[in-house]
Protein backbone atom coordinates (compact mmCIF):
# COMPACT_ATOMS: atom_id res chain seq x y z
CA UNK A 1 0.00 0.00 0.00
CA UNK A 2 1.33 3.43 -0.94
CA UNK A 3 1.51 6.04 1.79
CA UNK A 4 0.91 9.69 1.02
CA UNK A 5 1.66 12.79 3.06
CA UNK A 6 0.36 16.33 3.11
CA UNK A 7 3.42 17.36 1.11
CA UNK A 8 1.91 15.58 -1.91
CA UNK A 9 -0.91 18.12 -1.91
CA UNK A 10 1.44 21.06 -2.34
CA UNK A 11 3.09 19.97 -5.61
CA UNK A 12 0.99 22.37 -7.64
CA UNK A 13 3.05 22.11 -10.83
CA UNK A 14 3.05 18.32 -10.96
CA UNK A 15 0.25 17.98 -13.51
CA UNK A 16 0.98 14.32 -14.21
CA UNK A 17 1.01 13.43 -10.53
CA UNK A 18 -2.33 15.13 -9.94
CA UNK A 19 -4.11 13.80 -13.00
CA UNK A 20 -2.47 10.48 -13.78
CA UNK A 21 -1.39 9.45 -10.30
CA UNK A 22 1.82 8.03 -8.99
CA UNK A 23 2.97 4.55 -9.86
CA UNK A 24 5.39 2.82 -7.55
CA UNK A 25 7.38 -0.13 -8.90
CA UNK A 26 5.47 -2.62 -6.75
CA UNK A 27 2.13 -1.46 -8.19
CA UNK A 28 3.49 -1.68 -11.73
CA UNK A 29 4.84 -5.19 -11.14
CA UNK A 30 1.48 -6.31 -9.74
CA UNK A 31 -0.43 -4.88 -12.72
CA UNK A 32 1.95 -6.47 -15.23
CA UNK A 33 1.73 -9.82 -13.45
CA UNK A 34 -2.08 -9.63 -13.51
CA UNK A 35 -2.13 -9.33 -17.30
CA UNK A 36 0.67 -11.87 -17.75
CA UNK A 37 3.56 -9.80 -19.10
CA UNK A 38 6.99 -9.08 -17.63
CA UNK A 39 7.43 -5.46 -18.73
CA UNK A 40 5.72 -2.52 -20.38
CA UNK A 41 7.79 -3.16 -23.51
CA UNK A 42 6.44 -6.72 -23.71
CA UNK A 43 2.91 -5.36 -23.25
CA UNK A 44 3.43 -2.95 -26.17
CA UNK A 45 4.94 -5.74 -28.30
CA UNK A 46 1.87 -7.90 -27.70
CA UNK A 47 -0.62 -5.06 -28.15
CA UNK A 48 0.52 -2.73 -30.95
CA UNK A 49 0.95 -4.36 -34.38
CA UNK A 50 4.37 -3.95 -35.94
CA UNK A 51 2.84 -2.41 -39.07
CA UNK A 52 1.58 0.69 -37.25
CA UNK A 53 4.49 1.31 -34.92
CA UNK A 54 6.35 4.59 -35.07
CA UNK A 55 9.96 4.33 -36.17
CA UNK A 56 12.12 6.77 -34.22
CA UNK A 57 11.33 9.44 -31.70
CA UNK A 58 8.84 12.28 -32.00
CA UNK A 59 10.21 15.76 -32.50
CA UNK A 60 8.68 17.29 -29.36
CA UNK A 61 9.82 20.26 -27.28
CA UNK A 62 10.99 19.79 -23.72
CA UNK A 63 8.17 19.30 -21.19
CA UNK A 64 6.87 22.40 -19.42
CA UNK A 65 5.31 22.94 -16.01
CA UNK A 66 1.55 23.51 -15.97
CA UNK A 67 1.99 27.16 -14.95
CA UNK A 68 4.37 27.77 -17.86
CA UNK A 69 1.98 26.12 -20.33
CA UNK A 70 -0.91 28.25 -19.07
CA UNK A 71 1.17 31.42 -19.43
CA UNK A 72 2.19 30.47 -22.98
CA UNK A 73 -1.40 29.72 -23.99
CA UNK A 74 -2.51 33.10 -22.60
CA UNK A 75 0.27 34.80 -24.57
CA UNK A 76 -0.86 33.08 -27.76
CA UNK A 77 -4.52 33.90 -27.08
CA UNK A 78 -3.62 37.58 -26.64
CA UNK A 79 -2.36 37.61 -30.23
CA UNK A 80 -5.98 37.31 -31.41
CA UNK A 81 -7.52 40.56 -32.60
CA UNK A 82 -11.15 41.11 -31.55
CA UNK A 83 -13.50 41.51 -34.50
CA UNK A 84 -17.13 42.46 -34.75
CA UNK A 85 -19.37 39.43 -34.41
CA UNK A 86 -21.92 38.98 -37.16
CA UNK A 87 -23.63 36.06 -35.46
CA UNK A 88 -27.01 36.61 -33.88
CA UNK A 89 -27.50 40.24 -34.84
CA UNK A 90 -30.95 40.36 -33.29
CA UNK A 91 -34.52 39.72 -34.31
CA UNK A 92 -35.85 41.06 -37.57
CA UNK A 93 -39.61 41.31 -37.78
CA UNK A 94 -40.13 39.25 -40.90
CA UNK A 95 -43.44 37.86 -42.04
CA UNK A 96 -43.67 34.08 -41.90
CA UNK A 97 -45.99 32.80 -44.61
CA UNK A 98 -49.05 31.03 -43.14
CA UNK A 99 -48.29 27.82 -45.00
CA UNK A 100 -44.82 27.65 -43.35
CA UNK A 101 -46.24 28.54 -39.93
CA UNK A 102 -48.97 25.90 -40.19
CA UNK A 103 -46.94 23.06 -41.73
CA UNK A 104 -43.53 23.59 -40.12
CA UNK A 105 -43.66 25.73 -36.99
CA UNK A 106 -46.93 24.32 -35.67
CA UNK A 107 -46.08 20.72 -36.55
CA UNK A 108 -44.11 19.07 -33.71
CA UNK A 109 -42.76 16.42 -36.08
CA UNK A 110 -40.29 19.06 -37.32
CA UNK A 111 -38.82 19.93 -33.92
CA UNK A 112 -38.98 16.73 -31.89
CA UNK A 113 -37.53 13.37 -32.68
CA UNK A 114 -40.03 11.48 -30.56
CA UNK A 115 -43.12 9.73 -31.79
CA UNK A 116 -46.29 9.70 -29.71
CA UNK A 117 -45.84 7.44 -26.70
CA UNK A 118 -47.39 4.00 -26.99
CA UNK A 119 -47.05 2.22 -23.63
CA UNK A 120 -47.90 -1.26 -24.91
CA UNK A 121 -45.03 -1.12 -27.44
CA UNK A 122 -42.63 0.33 -24.87
CA UNK A 123 -43.55 -2.37 -22.37
CA UNK A 124 -42.85 -5.09 -24.93
CA UNK A 125 -39.47 -3.60 -25.81
CA UNK A 126 -38.48 -3.27 -22.17
CA UNK A 127 -39.51 -6.86 -21.50
CA UNK A 128 -37.46 -8.13 -24.46
CA UNK A 129 -34.45 -6.13 -23.23
CA UNK A 130 -34.81 -7.68 -19.78
CA UNK A 131 -35.01 -11.15 -21.36
CA UNK A 132 -31.89 -10.37 -23.41
CA UNK A 133 -29.97 -9.20 -20.33
CA UNK A 134 -31.02 -12.30 -18.39
CA UNK A 135 -29.92 -14.57 -21.27
CA UNK A 136 -26.53 -12.81 -21.59
CA UNK A 137 -26.00 -13.08 -17.83
CA UNK A 138 -26.86 -16.80 -17.95
CA UNK A 139 -24.57 -17.45 -20.94
CA UNK A 140 -21.58 -15.54 -19.59
CA UNK A 141 -21.98 -16.40 -15.92
CA UNK A 142 -21.55 -12.75 -15.03
CA UNK A 143 -23.67 -11.26 -12.26
CA UNK A 144 -24.91 -8.41 -14.47
CA UNK A 145 -25.46 -7.67 -18.15
CA UNK A 146 -26.32 -4.45 -19.92
CA UNK A 147 -28.54 -3.57 -22.85
CA UNK A 148 -29.56 -0.29 -24.39
CA UNK A 149 -32.72 1.10 -22.84
CA UNK A 150 -33.35 3.55 -25.67
CA UNK A 151 -37.02 3.18 -26.43
CA UNK A 152 -37.34 3.89 -30.14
Amino acid sequence: MTRYSLDDLFERDAFARRHIGTLVPEDLAEMLATIGVASLSELIDKTVPETIRLRGDLNLPEPMAEHDVTSELKRIANLNRPRRSMIGMGYTGTITPPVIRRNVLENPAWYTSYTPYQPEISQGRLESLLNFQTMVSDLTGLPIANASLLDE
